[in-house]
């Protein structure tokens, strides 16, 4: 079964920058978000070292953030799931 097929909501493509931020904003790393669901969303990083499993991540320029978990990694992407769905469609 492929990934699209195990998604609960359906992915949208999207070129946003987001902000991975741990330890009450001690530490912040710069992501791309390239595609964003109510579900989780595709984080694309210089590099995963470093970047826990559970962490907030925020939408620049949008007021909009959440707890995210991360379901799989590679050396340069996060999969993340949301902890409360994200309304996308009213942002």
């Amino acid at each position: 079964m492929s990934n699209l097929e195990r998604r609960a909501s359906p992915r949208h493509r999207t070129l946003k920058s987001g902000k991975i931020v741990l330890d009450n904003n001690i530490s912040v790393y710069d992501c791309r978000i390239r595609n964003l669901s109510e579900q989780g969303a595709l984080l694309k990083l210089p590099s995963t070292v470093g970047v826990p499993d559970t962490f907030l991540l925020q939408i620049v320029n949008e007021d909009i953030s959440m707890k995210a978990h991360v379901r799989w990694r590679t050396a340069t992407e996060l999969g993340v799931q949301f902890d409360e769905p994200l309304d996308i469609l009213h942002g």
